[in-house]
């Protein structure tokens, strides 16, 4: 249950800040961009992500029992926020935020991160690779620069709309797309222990300003991001509205704990360390109330950027706390430069983030499952996609715990009946 920060404090020098520091502003030019395209794919304001991101991640970092995560939005929480927000406007998603973060508090007091591993790995699997899939057509109608309003939440509604508005594709809107997705993978093979990502993103927008490009821009979109933080405040608070939200608030904690901890353990992977799994979970809990009460979205431990950094030279705490005090330090002295993002270009990012959620690299090894495995994974992804997340998660765990049962519980194949 203890913070991994009070364990690290003790003998903290000056070299492993300096590492911290250096890692810590790396992630942060990693994270800002990022904050802002999940944001607006989630269906809110530009400004929630960064505000996600300072609050969230800085108490995730403070409190957690890793020594390297990094906290803020993810891309697995879009498909849920979009659809909170759908149905219940922005205040509710705040509501299922904070209801989240209480969640994940009991959670952690009980002892329960270390439950995580009777997950099936094939669900888990299956609705990464849905909400992948999802987050990349979402993000078609930016990349081709495609004129239609609000698009729907359901997948098949969706395709049809983005086909339906195929006559305004805008050839210079992919261009800058793609060669926004050329410069991230090159400048990520290259050097990746730099923050090419935001480099990348800058590049093909500057020159969507330079050469006044027909393409679409943060400020165009949504007008001028915010340059402070807004003052904490409790959302609307009734009975009848707290049992509404109660079904996507549990979903949203469950993401944020499992999401924390799949973090937590590659981090570990990375760096040989050990993390505490029920105060990664508790930390958890307080950042979402604490995004909530700045009007934030849903927070928890990021998989890329906490590999981000590590590849950085991050050792510490301190180096999640520095990433959100720089993006703090940005919103404050340099907020309109970031009106500058080109739309196509933020969505050239998520479409790579969508690539590699899904993990490609593991495709071949899904084929050699048992077929149970692919078929639970076939299911769960289906379902997350084509139905809806609370579905997906609820069947495919339920189907995976029974099928495990069933395996433990059968004969082995060579036993024989004693005699009567």
């Amino acid at each position: 249950m203890k913070p991994k920060i009070l364990t690290t404090l003790p003998g903290y020098s000056t070299r492993l800040f300096q590492a911290d520091l250096f890692a810590g502003i790396s992630v942060a030019m990693v994270a800002l961009p990022l904050s802002i395209a999940i944001a607006i794919a989630s269906g809110a304001e530009p400004g929630a992500g960064l505000i996600t991101a300072i609050v969230g991640g800085f108490l995730i970092s403070a409190l957690g029992g890793s020594r390297v995560q990094i906290g803020g939005p993810t891309g697995a929480f879009i498909v849920v926020v979009y659809g909170v927000i759908a149905e219940f406007g922005y205040d509710g998603l705040v509501l299922a935020t904070l209801m989240a973060g209480v969640i994940l508090m009991i959670a952690g007091y009980l002892r329960a991160g270390s439950l995580v591993r009777h997950i099936p790995e094939a669900v888990i699997n299956g609705f990464t690779i849905g909400i992948a899939i999802i987050i990349a057509t979402s993000q078609l109608r930016d990349l081709f620069g495609l004129e239609t309003g609000a698009l729907p939440g359901e997948f098949l509604e969706k395709i049809t709309a983005l086909w339906e508005a195929r006559e305004s594709f805008s050839g210079m809107a992919l261009a800058i797309g793609l060669a926004t997705m050329v410069l991230i993978v090159g400048l990520r093979r290259a050097a990746p222990r730099y923050p090419g990502l935001i480099l990348a993103v800058g590049v093909t927008s500057a020159a969507v300003a330079v050469w006044v490009l027909p393409v679409d821009t943060l400020y165009s979109r949504f007008g001028a991001l915010p340059s402070t933080l807004p003052m904490p405040g409790l959302p609307e608070l009734s009975f009848d509205r707290v049992m509404t939200l109660l079904p996507s608030a549990m979903v949203i904690a469950f993401l944020a704990g499992v999401e924390s901890l799949l973090s937590a353990a590659v981090a570990d992977r990375m760096t040989g360390g050990k993390y505490r799994p029920n105060a990664e979970v508790l930390a958890n809990g307080v950042a979402n109330i604490g995004s909530a009460l700045f009007g934030g979205m849903p927070a928890t431990g990021a998989i890329a950027r906490t590999a981000t950094n590590v590849r950085a030279g991050g050792r510490t705490p301190v180096a999640g706390m520095i990433h959100a005090l720089t993006i703090l330090l940005v919103m404050l002295l340099v907020a309109p430069l970031a009106g500058y993002f080109a739309m196509s270009a933020l969505a050239g990012l998520l479409l790579l983030t969508a690539w590699n959620m899904s993990e490609p690299h593991k495709w071949r090894g899904y084929m050699a499952e048992p077929t149970s495995d692919k078929v639970l994974l076939l299911l769960t992804l289906v379902l997350t996609v084509l139905a809806d997340l609370t579905v997906a998660i609820g069947v495919g765990v339920a189907l995976g715990l029974a099928l495990r049962l069933r395996k433990r519980h059968a004969p082995e194949a060579d036993w024989t009946p004693p005699d009567a």
